[in-house]
């Protein structure tokens, strides 16, 4: 039986915790910023958390499940 391959893009965009949450970091962080207000982009410092609608299909990307 061939082992299975945890996916590449996957791996580097979500971080598992200790109690099995699994992280992400928000999006348009990168650049463009100045027309962003301050309160916005330090809602965007905090990682997101992935909702439990989408648990199951990211936990099969990472190999988890």
């Amino acid at each position: 039986m061939p082992k299975v391959k945890t996916n590449s893009s996957a791996k580097k965009r979500f971080k598992v915790t200790g109690t099995g949450k699994i992280l992400f970091q928000k999006p348009f962080k990168r650049h463009i910023l100045t027309k962003k207000s301050t309160k916005r982009k330090r809602g965007m410092r905090k990682d997101g958390q992935v909702d439990s609608t989408q648990m199951y299909f990211v936990r099969r990307l990472l190999g988890l499940k």
